[in-house]
């Protein structure tokens, strides 16, 4: 490599450096008559592919594409190109090659009394044939170091499209702009990823003063805003250490909380000023909030009360409106209760007993939850009949996020919506104890399943037949031995076994308590059964077959 420069101060000598890429160099008077400096490199042959002019772009699009100067390719021996201007938008650096005056141009047309007159409708005016100007490939003001006032929609936007190569417009953006205690600009995006095929892990570009440094630093941004696609351009950032002691930087540590909090702040402001977009956002940002708040104490803190819940009928609930909602209707439940004279002697036993204790537990708030509403929609039909409400959850986040509130907050409690039978759900009469006792020995006997939970209740829908249910602490125990590949445990070692319910005001198990003995009484216990678990969880394969080929002979003996 050789290097010839020449200073703009009088009296300057022209240097010339050459190197043959080892560690020694040598320096000497050069003859450059010209102020600036020129590299030239020369390459071998496994490195031709740099001589190519697509290659030499790519590399310098990469790596300065926002340099703070300004960067010309120009191909060798290539033909001279020309554009035509306007002479008054001619700069001292243009080189003219003609002079061109254009006549004014007119036009013939009828005015509003019918007459023919001439209108001129472009004027005259004085142009200039010039070279080409250079056209540089690199921005010199890139959007992350303008002042965050200065840059409108339309810009964040274009600069998205062209740094990240994505068609999809992003929710939203947070302008990083900090001097002090360090200086830290740039914009992070929250991307929209509605596709199982979008990759889940974002892009970070990280400059030093406007120059490429990483494509993705990691260490830089907290774990759970991997997600986010920005660029950030932190000149105090040490760059002359390993990754490994990067990430127990203090001074890096300082960056990513300052960034957590930026993040934190701009959710929370959107959420008080402009709700209306941040539910219209929710649904795309929730997972990696959710992750946030259990990862990051000082985030969650902060987002506590703008975590949104997704209900039944698609409104958002902040966790504090589901607590409300809840208290209104056991309020209401309890008003109606106290209007029977049975329930009041049962709370007056209750007070006197309870006399004695002078501690008592915290009343819990139970939330119930939906994780798939079309394969739960029995459950979910019979909630609202009901006048019940629940959440929608549906990622897999949510899981551990639950966990998490009801760790933080001791008074509230969340259930899937299987995995209870409220009172609301039921009638005012228990069912018949020796109809219960036959029916659990029929669907035992028919199922092939001698330890089978069977409970039978008068139900208020008498449309459903059979429901499943199970506790949420067994399942919460079987996902978390999924979560660690223990497939090999017996799931219902934990006391994971589910419940068949019976409604005993149902057609069909009024006909089974009435007709256990009958030819096809064992074929719609087990068509009971697998239509219970469906509507619960999905059939195992094998468990689908059968149910398809017994749904089959049922039709089939519609037929005789």
């Amino acid at each position: 490599m050789h290097i010839d420069t020449l200073s703009y101060k009088e009296g300057a000598v022209p240097v010339h450096w050459s190197c043959d890429g080892g560690t020694e160099y040598d320096i000497q008077d050069g003859n450059k008559a010209t102020v600036g400096t020129e590299i030239t490199l020369f390459l071998n042959d496994e490195s031709l592919e740099f001589c190519n002019e697509y290659r030499m772009r790519e590399v310098i699009e990469k790596y300065c594409s926002f340099m703070p100067v300004n960067i010309y390719l120009s191909r060798e021996n290539a033909e001279q190109e020309y554009e035509t201007i306007d002479e008054a938008d001619l700069r001292d650096d243009d080189v003219v090659v003609e002079h061109i005056h254009e006549d004014a141009k007119t036009e013939e047309r009828e005015n509003d009394k019918g007459e023919k007159e001439t209108v001129e409708i472009s004027p005259a005016r004085d142009r200039v044939k010039i070279n080409k100007r250079p056209v540089s490939l690199s921005d010199t003001h890139p959007l992350w170091m303008k002042h965050p006032n200065e840059c409108t929609d339309e810009e964040y936007k274009g600069f998205y499209r062209k740094v990240f190569l994505d068609y999809k417009e992003p929710l939203f953006w947070i302008h990083l702009n900090m001097d002090y205690p360090f200086n830290l600009k740039g914009i992070l995006y929250f991307p929209k990823i509605n596709t199982e095929y979008d990759s889940i892990e974002g892009t970070i570009k990280l400059y030093n003063n406007q120059v490429f440094i990483a494509d993705n630093i990691k260490e830089v941004i907290p774990e759970f805003l991997l997600l986010l696609k920005g660029v950030i351009d932190c000149p105090d950032l040490p760059l002359n250490v390993s990754r490994s002691a990067l990430q127990n930087d203090g001074f890096v540590q300082k960056i990513s909380e300052y960034i957590a909090k930026k993040v934190a702040d701009k959710l929370t402001g959107m959420c008080k000023t402009d709700r209306e977009s941040y539910e219209k956002y929710w649904d795309d940002i929730s997972p990696f909030i959710k992750y946030g708040c259990i990862k990051d104490s000082k985030f969650a803190e902060k987002l506590h009360d703008y975590i949104l819940f997704k209900n039944l009928d698609g409104k958002y609930l902040t966790l504090k409106d589901c607590i409300e909602a809840n208290k209104t209707e056991k309020a209401e439940e309890t008003a109606a209760e106290e209007q029977t004279e049975e329930t009041k002697e049962k709370k007056e036993e209750q007070s006197s007993g309870d006399a004695g204790n002078e501690e008592k537990e915290p009343e819990k708030t139970t939330i119930f939850y939906v994780t798939d509403p079309v394969q739960q929609s029995q459950y979910i039909n019979m909630f609202k009949e009901a006048g019940k409400d629940a959440v929608i959850l549906t990622h897999n986040i949510d899981a551990p996020f639950i966990s998490h509130l009801e760790q933080k907050d001791q008074t509230v409690q969340f259930k899937r919506i299987d995995a209870d039978l409220t009172e609301e759900l039921k009638g005012e009469e228990a069912a018949d104890e020796e109809t219960a006792k036959t029916l659990t020995e029929l669907f035992r006997k028919s199922l092939n399943k001698e330890k089978l939970e069977v409970k039978v209740e008068n139900l208020k829908d008498s449309s459903v037949s059979a429901m499943m249910m199970l506790s949420e602490e067994s399942r919460r125990m079987q996902d978390m031995m999924k979560m660690y590949n223990m497939y090999g445990m017996d799931p219902n070692m934990f006391g994971g076994q589910e419940t068949l319910v019976l409604n005993a005001n149902h057609p069909l198990v009024k006909y089974l308590g009435e007709n256990q003995d009958t030819e096809n009484a064992a074929l719609i216990c087990q068509q009971l059964y697998d239509l219970a678990m469906i509507s619960h969880k999905p059939l195992s394969p094998e468990d689908m077959t059968r149910f398809v080929q017994r749904s089959n002979e049922i039709l089939m003996m519609l037929t005789k």
